[in-house]
């Protein structure tokens, strides 16, 4: 009787997995098919520092880690992933050296009272340096404009995060964060005939929502996964009003070494993730990652990611020991200079 409920219970499982399996392929597909037809949707959104990747094991899988477990890192992609953290305390440090000189520095602590029997609780902090840019104004002269003075503009996010496992198998997670840009100051005309000059700071803020859930379907490593990042209202910066890049991603996830175990011993894994987006300026994509594991030490990553101008794929690799873990990705930009990351990680 108890192996016919074993059966049984296997079955169920099977089941439940092939549906969710079908049906997460249809809506990836379905999204993809949607990006390659579907018009451009371009400068739709401000403050797109913040849809740039702020670690380096992600950014090496395209970002495609909506159902992976990054500890400290996952809140700047989904929070939820913080839930299963094993150690109970995991700090990240991250630099992005981006295209044209602008530096990314991103700082991440997640707390795990109690192997995580009240949640997983975070902060998080993300500076951004444009460089130095050369101000001009318009002027009655042959070129039509005088040089002002140097401008630094600059950005940042910091954030707090709350993750739990509700379950063995589903997982949530949330994060609140507090961004601002401020892109220098410009000299406009004042007055109630135009006939005066006044300094105007282009500084504006923003309060933004993220959320995230993660299901392990319980066949294997098999998980589904799913975000949204950026959700806030409308803002302003001087004059014009625009929205943050609100952003929604499916995901799923799998060690594919697990349908192979007869070949393939526990100390290698060889995770495929998927992601689709939705990004509320720019046509749907479908982000592939893969991540090869050695002895819980050695890491290869590469990515490749679909319906994009510049970027299409990442190459990066890590390395672990004794609670410390360093991180590096690589990443071609077309006609921009090549981006490099590297993320320090350590965990007790």
């Amino acid at each position: 009787m108890k192996r016919v409920k074993q059966i049984a219970e296997m079955k169920r499982v099977m089941n439940m997995t092939r549906k969710y399996v079908i049906a997460g392929m249809i809506v990836l597909l379905l999204m993809t098919s949607v990006g390659y037809s579907a018009p451009a949707k371009l400068a739709q959104t401000g403050f797109q520092f913040l849809s740039v990747g702020s670690d380096a094991r992600c950014s090496a899988l395209v970002n495609a880690v909506t159902t992976l477990s990054a500890g400290a890192g996952c809140m700047f992609y989904n929070p939820a992933g913080m839930a299963r953290m094993d150690a109970n305390i995991d700090v990240m440090i991250s630099q992005n050296n981006w295209i044209d000189n602008i530096k990314y520095n991103s700082f991440a602590v997640a707390l795990s009272p109690q192997h995580g029997r009240f949640g997983v609780f975070g902060i998080s902090a993300m500076s951004v340096d444009y460089g130095d840019v050369q101000g001009t104004m318009v002027w009655g002269n042959e070129r039509g404009f005088i040089e002002t003075e140097i401008l630094h503009p600059s950005a940042f996010s910091v954030g707090m995060a709350y993750a739990k496992s509700l379950s063995n198998k589903f997982a949530i997670g949330t994060n609140i964060k507090y961004t601002g840009q401020q892109l220098g100051q410009n000299v406009v005309a004042a007055g109630d005939l135009g006939d005066s000059l006044k300094t105007m700071k282009n500084v504006t803020f923003a309060t933004a929502f993220d959320f995230g859930t993660i299901y392990k379907t319980g066949f294997k490593s098999l998980a589904f996964g799913m975000s949204i990042n950026n959700f806030a209202r409308e803002i302003k910066f001087v004059r014009e009003n625009f929205e943050l890049p609100l952003t929604f991603k499916i995901g799923v996830s799998m060690d594919i070494f697990d349908l192979l175990r007869k070949y393939v011993d526990e100390k290698q894994s060889l995770y495929v993730s998927v992601d689709a987006l939705h990004p509320r300026d720019y046509p749907e994509q479908l982000n592939v990652g893969l991540e090869y594991k050695l002895i819980n030490t050695f890491f290869l990553r590469g990515g490749y990611m679909l319906v994009a101008d510049e970027q299409d794929f990442s190459l990066g690799f890590g390395l672990q020991k004794f609670g410390a873990t360093i991180d590096y990705a690589y990443l071609p930009f077309g006609v921009f200079d090549n981006v490099q990351m590297f993320t320090l990680r350590f965990s007790l």
